[in-house]
């Protein structure tokens, strides 16, 4: 009789939570939604947070706040996203480091991207171009490949930082290229930027926004486009199609809701993101800073970010990195 008592309690429970899931999400939201960017303010991650927090405000009649928790290259805002209540009014917008990066950067990770979260939609990519000082004899990738070739481990690069983007765009390059150089890691872009015009290293990956008057001057050369398209009306080729087809080190953005978060609320943002991201405001802002919009299916989503995890793995092991 207990044993039949507790399968009642159980079948109850179950029926209850389902009612109470059902009703959430059809006034779904009732309340204002945090959206955690595990970054401190005035990144590029808010560049496309705060205008689809503006937007989904608009059509979802609720506040939507971005919250910037920033940190240990933003494994404190994934682990707070993590442990949140998977109701739908805290998601995490991520990116590259956070969900496809870290996992095999640390040896322990307060979280796991796959299990701990379900996935809305890609949001957005933005490219690298690299960039080299003119003292540099190559004007092209095959050239800086043949160069590396004959003076293995003497052409220098910078980063932002140890395990940064940057780094592992040009670890990818030399993994594929089947090249090494010296890693110069620096304690953030800027600085690694003002070495690269002094002539104290030699390449760099930086954003285009930042790169284009140093460009447009002649202080540095660009050799290529790191994603897999060009930039819009920009004559610089892709590191691809320079003899590496499939070479992609864009940054990606994504968002994503705590793991349990009911079917019917992630549909419900995923649509509203999508809309929001189809904007001709939204999609142009996010242009000028060479951001192409994307939107996708939460399992496009999932997908995306499996292959991502796999191929960032053999990149971080072939290249030997470690963070802790």
């Amino acid at each position: 009789m207990p044993g039949k008592t507790n399968g009642l309690v159980v079948v109850l429970t179950c029926i209850a939570s389902a009612g109470a899931c059902a009703q959430g999400a059809a006034g779904f939201p009732a309340k204002p939604i945090r959206v955690i960017v595990p970054y401190p303010p005035g990144g590029g991650t808010d560049m496309i947070g705060r205008p689809l927090a503006q937007r989904l405000t608009e059509s979802l009649k609720q506040q939507v706040i971005v919250d910037n928790r920033g940190g240990a290259g933003g494994n404190i805002g994934m682990e707070l996203a993590a442990k949140s209540p998977p109701d739908g009014y805290t998601l995490v917008l991520a990116l590259t480091a956070q969900l496809a990066v870290n996992p095999a950067l640390y040896k322990k990770l307060p979280y796991d991207p796959i299990k701990d979260f379900d996935p809305i939609s890609l949001l957005a990519s933005g490219p690298y171009v690299l960039i080299v000082h003119p003292s540099l004899p190559v004007k092209n990738v095959k050239e800086l490949i043949a160069l590396a070739k004959a003076r293995p481990g003497q052409l220098s690069y910078a980063s932002s930082g140890n395990g940064s983007g940057g780094h592992l765009a040009a670890a990818l390059l030399e993994s594929m290229a089947g090249i090494k150089m010296l890693h110069v890691p620096y304690k953030g872009g800027g600085p690694a930027l003002v070495d690269l015009l002094a002539g104290n290293v030699q390449l760099l990956y930086s954003t285009y926004a930042t790169s284009k008057p140093h460009i447009e001057s002649g202080r540095v050369r660009p050799l290529g486009v790191s994603t897999l398209k060009r930039l819009t009306g920009v004559p610089i080729p892709t590191i691809a199609e320079q003899g590496l087809p499939g070479y992609d080190a864009g940054v990606w953005y994504a968002v994503l809701a705590p793991a349990g978060t009911p079917r019917d609320i992630v549909s419900k943002l995923n649509s509203e993101i999508v809309r929001a991201l189809n904007a001709p405001e939204v999609k142009a802002l996010l242009e000028k800073a060479d951001i192409e919009t994307i939107g996708s299916t939460p399992e496009g989503l999932t997908k995306f970010m499996k292959s991502e995890i796999a191929k960032w793995a053999r990149v971080v092991r072939d290249a030997n990195v470690r963070i802790d």
